[in-house]
């Protein structure tokens, strides 16, 4: 994993209860995001209730870990809204609760007006890469997120000036 030091720390939102960046969601993961324009980026520590086998983070944690940096990446940096089409998760070295994890999220390519491919990434606290996805996402307008009911009005009011500006 590359060190930035030219990070900006993205805000997080209070008008909501995700499970993967809710601050005030007791049982979730709380992410916060940061990013230098090219990727985003995330720091956690995933508490001991959401373990597998032992001391190693469930796999579906792991994969929320990396579907929703890959989601908060497009947001921020294609300035869209998505929704995930397909995902692929490469499980390669344990990871364990309790410990510092960092995870990196990335545009891959616009496969067209209205899909993209994200990769995302998770190393351990040493730098080791643990797990790593490949993601298909559905990418919405505003437009279309306001005739589909895709975000109540609180929270559109929020994506909407992160899309917007």
């Amino acid at each position: 994993m590359n060190a930035h030091d030219d990070l900006r720390e993205l805000p997080a939102r209070a008008d909501h209860n995700c499970f993967g960046c809710s601050q005030t969601n007791a049982a979730g993961l709380k992410m916060r995001f940061s990013t230098n324009g090219e990727a985003l980026f995330s720091t956690l520590t995933v508490p001991d209730h959401l373990c597998g086998w032992g001391t190693i983070v469930h796999g579906g944690v792991q994969t929320t870990i990396l579907d929703e940096i890959m989601g908060w990446t497009a947001l921020h940096l294609l300035k869209r809204v998505t929704l995930t089409k397909a995902l692929s998760v490469e499980f390669l070295k344990p990871v364990h609760v309790n410990r510092p994890l960092h995870a990196i999220g990335r545009v891959r390519e616009l496969t067209g007006a209205r899909e993209a491919r994200l990769e995302a990434e998770l190393f351990n606290g040493d730098g080791k890469l643990c797990t790593r996805a490949m993601g298909t996402f559905g990418l919405f307008t505003m437009d279309a997120v306001k005739k589909l009911k895709i975000l109540d009005e609180e929270v559109l009011k929020t994506v909407e000036h992160l899309v917007q500006g």
